[in-house]
């Protein structure tokens, strides 16, 4: 059975597929979840326990999922470009028709650069 992530409040519920969210970004105690078609989901809880229901729920499909800096959740499957200089985050994929350009401090870029370079054996 594929897995989908349930996230709840006292308004609305939200399933969603793994492989449809680009990223996940946070402002104190509201999360953004963004899916690749630029959707958007607001939700009134910080991005700590949106990190814990991801783990929880979605078990191994979880580790597609990266952590960046205190406000960001990535999707790796969606990484194209890291800008040090820039600090810039590009995440996009052949079925995405722009990208999303997000900001992370440099030292959060450079740790996810050295992390995909380690996994790829550069």
């Amino acid at each position: 059975m594929e897995r989908v992530l349930v996230v709840s409040n006292s308004n609305e519920l939200v399933r969603m597929k793994p492989e449809r969210i680009a990223y996940i970004s946070s402002d104190g105690n509201y999360v953004t979840v963004v899916l690749h078609d630029r959707t958007e989901h607001v939700f009134a809880f910080n991005l700590l326990r949106m990190q814990k229901l991801v783990e929880t729920q979605l078990a191994e499909e979880a580790a597609c999922f990266i952590r960046i800096g205190k406000s960001l959740i990535i999707n790796r499957n969606y990484i194209y470009k890291i800008n040090l200089t820039k600090q810039e985050l590009i995440l996009s994929d052949s079925r995405l028709d722009g990208a999303f350009r997000l900001s992370a401090s440099r030292e959060a870029l450079r740790q996810l650069k050295e992390l995909l370079e380690k996994e790829a054996g550069l």
